[in-house]
Formats: structure tokens, sequence, C-alpha cells
């Protein structure tokens, strides 16, 4: 007999018993195959980078480390640890120059971690003082995996690097867009490239003005090697003085993550992170009260010009800023747009979208946000963003100057928000929070009872419309208003695992 007659026959043999089985076990209808929804189970790894801090002898720097407790409990063993990425290259565009090594902040080989959590619903916060902040990479597995934040804060009292600059350590990833960087002669932006895996990672790094892409060299093919982190300085990758650059950092192999520290004389420093995927509507929560200075960039990387409406959610609904009704952005250009103190007082939101009738072009964008008077301003970015999803959290509130901004672009939402207990003691504090269709509901950050050290606020969706979140942390020092913005981005602590069947197919020859 062929062995195609043996296949087809063992088929049909293993065929029948297995209809036999569904007769015997099934319901009538067993024929028919029902569509199952996927379960949606807790992740088992995560992995964060963090840039280099310090960056001044005079700098803090703290780190803080936290996962949200699960509300079913969990008994998984797990680990979270923040550890040195190694030595730092600094790069720079001269061709008749070889990157320069700068010494190690901390060595990894000794394998000890920076910030090590053990428990989940407790945040763990650690201090550097001056240099010894380096880039950090981490891993979370078991119970401590599922929504792992991590937050770096610098404070640096003087200098030209003045200021607050907060960023969240963020996943690595492939390809990130970071409008709002600058090459102009009063900024000095580095983007920062940081490498977690044990194999090299090769970037590419393409910068973006307002005539289109900018002339630059040594941007492609750049190796970042493994658990390693890598500043370039924008200013020296073109000859062109541009104020408002979108930077778009994307992988040939490997992963990175990405962030500029900015630096702007007279106006301090701060951290600018990858905004949210190109997409045709956005939103960018958390503009404060007393902003003084507010400016939109936004960059189209398609093939269209986008024609977008600039509208501000405040406390009592949308509406139309005086003076800037609408952007128009060319197509692999980046364009801004001065508010100036666009809040008049009150928090709010910026949501920006296609104009009615016009294409849905995706864009993405950030706001460069000016706090104080003077010489005593600062300056802090914030990203497009999506809604917080299922949960989102962000570290490293204080009991005093954390102010937390929800907004509901569109119908009304409720968020639930917790803060955690505090690094040093207190007992966390559950809120829950109604958000009215198209406003931004803007308050002091719910703080645990007895509260000793920092903590952590976790939002949750719960009903309603998408709600997109912000936490402003203010440390004013000496009368400068130093200050920094994070935004909450759904932790993607669950995810949908379809359920495994059997496939007869395997029996055939």
């Amino acid at each position: 007999m062929k062995r195609t007659t043996l296949s087809l026959l063992a088929a049909v043999t293993a065929l029948a018993a297995v209809t036999g089985l569904a007769s015997l076990t099934g319901p009538a209808d067993a024929g028919r195959t029902e569509a199952r929804t996927p379960a949606r189970l807790p992740v088992e790894r995560s992995s964060l980078v963090c840039p280099a801090g310090g960056g001044s002898e005079i700098a803090e720097t703290r780190y803080t480390s936290f996962t949200p407790e699960g509300r079913s409990g969990d008994d998984r063993v797990g680990t979270a640890e923040l550890k040195p990425a190694g030595g730092t290259l600094e790069r720079r565009a001269d061709p008749g120059k070889s990157p320069a090594k700068r010494p190690p902040a901390a060595d990894p080989a000794d394998g000890k971690p920076v910030v090590s959590l053990k428990e989940p619903g407790t945040p763990v916060a650690v201090e550097k003082s001056g240099d010894e902040a380096p880039p950090l990479v981490g891993t979370a597995t078991g119970r401590l995996a599922p929504g792992w934040t991590a937050q770096q804060t610098t404070t640096v009292a003087v200098g030209t690097g003045r200021g607050v600059l907060g960023v969240s350590c963020t996943p690595p990833d492939t390809d990130l867009w970071l409008p709002g960087a600058s090459t102009a002669k009063d900024r000095q932006d580095y983007v920062h490239l940081t490498n977690p895996d044990d194999t090299p990672a090769v970037a590419d790094v393409e910068l973006y003005g307002k005539g289109g892409e900018l002339k630059t060299t040594l941007t492609e093919g750049i190796p970042v090697p493994a658990r390693s982190s890598l500043p370039i300085l924008l200013s020296t990758l073109t000859a062109e003085a541009a104020p408002d650059v979108t930077v778009h950092v994307s992988t040939r192999s490997g992963r990175v993550g990405a962030a500029v520290r900015a630096t702007e004389s007279g106006t301090g420093a701060d951290w600018l992170t990858a905004a949210a995927d190109p997409a045709a509507d956005a939103v960018l929560p958390g503009i404060p009260a007393d902003a003084a200075s507010v400016r939109l960039v936004a960059y189209a990387p398609g093939d269209h010009d986008a024609e977008l409406t600039v509208e501000l959610a405040g406390p009592d609904g949308r509406i139309v800023p005086l003076g800037g009704e609408s952007l128009h952005v060319k197509s692999g250009m980046t364009a801004s747009l001065e508010l100036s103190d666009v809040t008049k007082g009150e928090a709010g939101s910026l949501i920006i979208g296609p104009e009615r009738g016009s294409r849905r072009t995706p864009v993405v964008a950030a706001l460069r946000v000016v706090r104080g008077k003077g010489a005593q301003q600062e300056i802090a970015f914030i990203p497009a963003t999506g809604p917080v999803g299922e949960r989102a959290s962000v570290a490293d509130n204080r009991a005093k100057g954390s102010t937390l901004s929800l907004t509901a672009p569109g119908a009304a939402g409720r968020v639930r928000v917790t803060a955690s207990a505090g690094t040093e003691g207190g007992e966390r504090v559950v809120k829950t929070y109604e958000v009215k269709a198209g406003t931004t509901l803007a308050a002091p950050a719910p703080a645990p009872e007895g509260l000793k050290g920092s903590y952590t606020l976790t939002v949750e969706a719960e009903s309603g419309g998408p709600v997109h979140a912000a936490r402003t942390l203010a440390l004013p020092q000496d009368g400068i208003a130093m200050f920094t913005v994070q935004t909450f981005q759904d932790d993607r602590g669950m995810v949908a695992v379809p359920e495994a069947e059997q496939d007869l197919s395997v029996l055939d020859d």
C-alpha cells in the first residue's frame, strides 16, 4: 500500500475518532466552530531603560521602582532590578575624531542592582549624587512584571542645566518619534540611545525641521553596544540651526530606548520622551494652570499634509485658543504653533485633530511648556499620549507639588486612582474621579495616609470614554519655578493569550 494511502487512512481514522467523541460529549451543533475570547493573563517579563542622569557634580538623582498590587492576588515569585548599563560613549559628528570613551559611572560586571524591588504595592527609592547616576537597564519577572514602572528625577540647583529633569523609564522599541527637540544656538540637546540587550543594536537617527529632513552626518547605522548607552549631541549632526526638530530613531537590528535631554540657555532643562505613535487625533494632557508659554510642535510622517484643528480642554469644556485655531503641517516637515499663556490661569490639555472635511493624516506632536518669569523660568515637555487604558502608573510623587490632570476628550469617563504606600511609610488611598466630556480635571494628587517618603499614582479606567492623564511635579527652588511633567501610559500588564487547539492538518503528508 502506498504511503499516501496510509496517511489518508490514518487521517480519516483520527477524524472519525474525534467526530465520534464530539457526538458523545458535545451538543447537537458541536460541529460548528465557535469563536472564543482569548484569556487575559499577566505578563511574565517586563523590560525598562533609564537614560543617564546626573550630568553635573551638584545634581541629585532619585530612582523609584514600583509594581502595582494585583487585585486578585499573585503568589508567583519575581524580581525587579535596575542595573547600570555600563560604560557610556559620547558620539559627536566629527569624522576626524573617534567617539570619546567617558568613564563608566558604575561597573555592571559586579552584578549589583542600583534599585531592587521585592514586593508589589510599595515603591522603593534610591538617591545618587553628582555623576553617580548611570544609565540603567532592568528586567522584572513573575509577579513584579505586570505594570512595573520606574521614574528618574534629577534636580540641578544652578548652572545652565539647572531645573528638575524627570523621565519615566521606558520599554525599549524599534521605532520612536520625538518632536520638540532643537539644534538652535540656545539649545544643547542630546539624544540618549540605550540598548538593554546582550547583543548589539544598530540604529538610524533622522532629524526633520520646518523645511523637511535636515542634512546630517554619521546618523545611519549607529552601533549601540550591548547593555550600554550612547548620548549624541544633535547640533553636531547638522549645520542647520533649527528651533523645532523632530527626531526619528529606528533600528536596523535590536532595540533601544530613546530620550532627548534638552538644555535651554536661561530656561533650564528637562527630558523629552517619545510621543504616541502617529495618529490623526492626539491628546497632550497636563498643561499647568500657570504656564507662561506653550508651543505646539507637530510632524507629519506620511505622504500627505495635515490640516489640524487645535483646541484646549479646560475645566469647563473645549475651546479654540485665540490666534491658534489651526495648524498646517506639510508632509515630512515639522511645524510649530505659539500659544502663549493659553491656559489663562486654568489647567488644561491640548487636543488636536483633522479639520472638518480634511484628510485624516497621522501626525506626532509634543508641547514645550514654560513656567515662571524672567531669569526664574523653567521648561518641561509634554508628548502626545494615549489613554490610560486598563492601568497606568507614574512614580516619585511628593507630599507637596504633585498635581494630577485627567482629560476626557470625548465622552465622560470614570477612573480609579490609587496612591500607593510611601517609600518610607504610609497606607495607600483609593479615590474615584468623574471627568466630564471634553474637560480636564486637575487637582492636587491624592496622597497616602501617614505618608513618609515618596509614592506612586496608579490610574485605572472604570467606565465611560477614554481618559488621558499626566502628573506635574513642581519643586521650586530659590524662586525658580522648577517642574517636570510625566504622562501616564497603559502599562500593558495584561496580554491576550488565545486558547490553543489541536490541528489535524499535521496528519497531512
